[in-house]
């Protein structure tokens, strides 16, 4: 209870801080190699649901086209997954893309580890329980994403998710933070999570994707 009430967050503003300062070279690198590739925005950002329900702005690296240059020659729209840059790709298999969050981290709105940030039509569909996931911040990196990543359906991330929160320790947060090197290491192949009756928006799937 101690390390959940206090340790945790300091942990995160000291990790966060060191970690900004020693990845700003990589932070430029990345930048300009996104905006030599394709025109846009260096980074991507989308409103994500916090702790307690509260709103925020999440912060990634763009790995994919601008909507208006996703379209083929005939007009028809570029499917997500070739909209997909190459170095967007690179930026996905390797988590890179995931850096600019160290920024939520060090602002308070994510904490290093914790249940990934899901969007609001997502959590209006939520039970009681599944509520649950949402009595701590959200992490960079979670129990979900170092137990089966895109291959779980929502409702199998949940699960996970709901377990950290009814379990979570100092030790417990060391231990996915390793199993997440490892996970990265082997660089999977970038999917899109099959979409279930949580995932799944009737309005424009797309708009969410990037994210």
């Amino acid at each position: 209870m101690i390390y959940r009430r206090y340790f945790k967050r300091l942990i995160d503003i000291v990790c966060s801080m060191i970690a900004l300062v020693l990845l700003s070279p990589l932070f430029l690198i990345i930048g300009l190699i996104i905006k030599i590739e394709s025109k846009g925005k260096t980074y991507f950002t989308q409103t994500r649901i916090g702790m307690n329900k509260k709103p925020f702005k999440i912060y990634k690296f763009r790995t994919m086209l601008r909507f208006e240059d996703s379209y083929y020659l005939d007009g028809r729209p570029i499917e997500n997954y070739d909209r997909i840059t190459k170095f967007g790709n690179f930026l996905r298999k390797t988590s890179l893309d995931e850096l600019p969050q160290i920024i939520n981290i060090f602002k308070g709105d994510m904490s290093l580890v914790g249940p990934r940030p899901t969007l609001l039509y997502q959590v209006e569909k939520y039970d009681k329980t599944q509520e649950k996931r949402l009595n701590v911040k959200p992490g960079l990196t979670g129990l979900a994403q170092v137990s089966g990543r895109n291959s779980l359906s929502w409702e199998e991330k949940i699960k996970c998710d709901l377990d950290y929160v009814n379990r979570l320790t100092f030790f417990r947060d060391i231990g996915i933070i390793f199993k997440t090197f490892l996970v990265v290491l082997k660089s999977e192949k970038v999917e899109f999570t099959n979409h279930d009756e949580i995932s799944s928006h009737s309005n424009d799937v797309r708009k969410d994707v990037e994210g």
